[in-house]
């Protein structure tokens, strides 16, 4: 796992190239730390979640489930111990995904190639995806045989409502970026993944924290609590943020006519 932090944004990247990105345990614990890690910087004003080589992550590795071999299972997140084993294991592994979904700063997928199964997970708990134009995306787990994991119904249903999450989930097949984009899977495909990447993180990151923190928390709401739970969760937000130095300065700003220089503050 490669973590880097500049101009206040931090990118989280994936490093298992020669397995395509596959989820194994290590990478479990090596992603949600470096989440963790991401949060806890206070210069930190988007985070960006990639993959290494020529693909985003492919999920689970399927040559090492196929596999007999002891050191092979040991590498894997459900290694087959025991029922509580793989029950608490699977349960750390989906704590990046409520992470990433909680993350309070904008966060961006950048996909650069094949997404399927848990990776897809991934990459759908981001606030934005984008993806290049050579990715390919599949829900893949029935075709595995297995149910999904790490938000996977969940997560689908909300990107792209009921209907299609159930036809995604129960009758797989690999998308193109273009197909991906047109059900809702992607925020955007683009020729230059790094390029629209930097752009759209060097945006995000030049707005005001605290506005961006608290939008992201009334998201969250609108998404569960009633109209008038929601509107009490807001007020308090609009007013903090209304009374903030950032707000002074984006008055200041429009006056002037020029760009703000949020500070957080």
């Amino acid at each position: 796992m490669l973590f880097q932090l500049r101009d206040g944004v931090g990118t989280v990247t994936l490093n298992r190239p020669e397995r395509r990105n596959a989820i194994s345990w290590h990478l479990v614990q090596d992603l949600l730390a470096a989440i963790e890690r991401a949060g806890s910087e206070p210069d930190l004003r988007v985070l960006v979640v990639t993959g290494a080589g020529d693909d985003f992550c492919v999920g689970a590795d399927l040559a090492r489930v196929g596999s007999d071999s002891a050191q092979d299972q040991e590498t894997r997140t459900l290694r087959g111990r025991s029922v509580a084993d793989d029950r608490e294991r699977l349960s750390r592994a989906s704590a990046i995904v409520e992470t990433l979904v909680h993350f309070p700063s904008p966060t961006i997928a950048a996909v650069n190639g094949a997404c399927a199964g848990a990776g897809l997970c991934l990459a759908l708990a981001a606030d934005f995806r984008l993806a290049a134009r050579e990715a390919v995306f599949n829900t893949a787990f029935v075709s595995a045989a297995v149910s999904g994991d790490l938000g996977s119904a969940w997560l689908l249903t909300r990107a792209v409502g009921g209907a299609r999450a159930r036809a995604l989930l129960l009758d797989p097949a690999k998308l193109t970026a273009a197909e991906a984009a047109d059900l809702g899977l992607v925020t955007e495909t683009t020729t230059d993944l790094a390029a629209r990447t930097g752009s759209l993180a060097g945006r995000l990151a030049a707005q005001a924290p605290k506005a961006m923190r608290y939008a992201k928390q009334n998201l969250a709401d609108a998404g569960s609590a009633t109209l008038p739970e929601y509107l009490r969760r807001e007020v308090p937000r609009m007013v903090e943020c209304a009374r903030s130095g950032d707000a002074r300065r984006a008055a200041q700003a429009f006056l002037e006519k020029r760009r703000p220089v949020f500070t957080g503050e």
